[in-house]
């Protein structure tokens, strides 16, 4: 494997090797459960001090990437959760990705709908107005992960209709056709999984579920998304930055 370590470059070499582990382990160079390599062979390979090399690693425990087992050494810890943070408007499909994970779906349907009173509503439609209603099964590494119910207007139906919608990714195909959201309002709550949604997400009834509701506005503030998602409570979760 290459060394990418440049003593020269203005960051701090610790940094530089947690970096390469940490893409290693995206890559699934690493695998789950796997061992990484000695202390000492790293040490070799990045010709780095066992100290610079126990800091990368001790980053990487702290963040659930590794974990150390006494007696054995250091492995890759399994990553059930795709962790959203709250702060920052980003798609499921990208926060599959950045775990180094392959995102997909499996649409149940979508459709243009009228009389749907509550989303016209949300939407700041006139009232009789169409709505186009996608509902889609959410997967990470073919593992169902969230069920979502995305409304959007005609308009933006009309674009999403030509797309394959088990793979669409609905913010890049906005961007491509010069459409960008510029904030969103969210709620998170806790429910109840129903027999059906159980069966969709390889789940008992009555499971938690984590129940995100989200507004998505342009930057003219008119809104263009209305969409919930319910997550499986054992492989999501939202990170929260605070500060004081």
């Amino acid at each position: 494997m290459k060394n990418m370590i440049d003593a020269n470059k203005n960051v701090a070499l610790y940094l530089q090797v947690k970096d390469i582990l940490v893409k290693r382990i995206q890559e699934k160079v690493w695998k789950a459960n796997a061992l990484i390599p000695t202390e000492q062979e790293l040490m070799q390979e990045f010709d780095v001090s066992r100290t610079t090399l126990r800091q990368a690693i001790s980053i990487l425990v702290q963040d659930g990437l590794l974990e150390k087992k006494q007696g054995r050494g250091t492995i890759v810890k399994p990553q059930p959760l795709i962790g959203g943070s709250l702060g920052k408007l980003k798609g499921l499909a990208e926060e599959v990705t950045e775990r180094g994970l392959t995102p997909n779906s499996k649409l149940l349907r979508a459709d243009f709908k009228k009389d749907l009173y509550y989303e016209t509503s949300m939407l700041q439609l006139a009232e009789g107005e169409e709505v186009f209603v996608i509902e889609r099964i959410r997967f990470a590494d073919d593992v169902p992960i969230a069920i979502e119910r995305s409304c959007w207007p005609v308009h933006i139906g009309e674009m999403f209709k030509n797309h394959d919608l088990d793979r669409a990714k609905f913010y890049e195909i906005l961007e491509e056709n010069g459409i960008s959201l510029k904030r969103a309002k969210e709620k998170i709550c806790a429910i109840n999984a129903t027999i059906y949604e159980a069966d969709l997400l390889g789940i008992r009834g009555g499971e938690a579920l984590l129940e995100m509701t989200r507004l998505s506005f342009g930057f003219d503030d008119k809104p263009l998304e209305f969409t919930i998602t319910k997550y499986r409570s054992d492989k999501y979760h939202y990170d929260i930055d605070l500060f004081r």
